[in-house]
């Protein structure tokens, strides 16, 4: 074999080598999304799907759904299945453009990251959240205990220095010294009719 068909057959080789492996060094990538990229939607889906042309694993944040004023969408838990990836969304937010970003890693362990930019063009309010009160009322009766009504104090009476009582009546040495003066009215009245009658 001549030095040429060496070198020929060497080159041909090196090539047939870098072909077969450029696939197995190249990194996964996004064919398409639902939203589409460019999408106009009037009403927000309820489910993000990326398909991938070879099967990938989730990364550290899989999905996030981000809009105009900070305006971010609940995203549920994904799901990994082949080349395909799936997560539910619950929209809210105002009309304007919309970014489903993605972190996924290749069969070769790298992360590959990404995003697909759609337009909704009416504002979708939050869902309503019902909030429960429950209001417990506590009733507490008090009883007041017996009211006992005290006696009025009772002054006792002293009796009188002449022996008698103060019932609001006369004293009794009144009544003895007014007999005295009427039985000494009557003696003088007596001896005086005595006198007249021997004169």
């Amino acid at each position: 074999m001549t030095l040429r068909r060496l070198v020929a057959v060497f080159l041909l080789s090196g090539l047939a080598v870098v072909a077969t492996a450029t696939p197995a060094v190249a990194h996964a990538e996004l064919i398409g999304s639902d939203p589409a990229q460019g999408a106009a939607l009037a009403t927000p889906p309820q489910q993000v799907r990326l398909t991938f042309n070879e099967p990938v694993t989730l990364g550290a944040t899989p999905v996030a759904v981000t809009g105009p004023g900070g305006a971010a969408w609940t995203v549920g838990a994904p799901v990994a299945d082949g080349a395909v990836v799936t997560a539910p969304v619950r929209a809210s937010g105002p009309a304007g453009t919309y970014s489903v970003i993605y972190e996924m890693v290749s069969k070769d362990g790298d992360t590959v990251r990404g995003a697909v930019t759609f337009t909704l063009t009416a504002a979708v309010a939050p869902p309503p959240t019902t909030t429960t009160t429950t209001t417990t009322t506590t009733t507490t009766t008090t009883t007041a205990p017996p009211t006992i009504e005290a006696a009025p104090p009772t002054t006792p009476v002293a009796p009188a220095a002449d022996g008698s009582t103060d019932d609001g009546g006369m004293p009794g040495w009144v009544w003895v010294l007014g007999a005295v003066v009427v039985l000494a009215v009557g003696a003088v009245v007596v001896l005086r009719l005595v006198r007249n009658k021997k004169a």
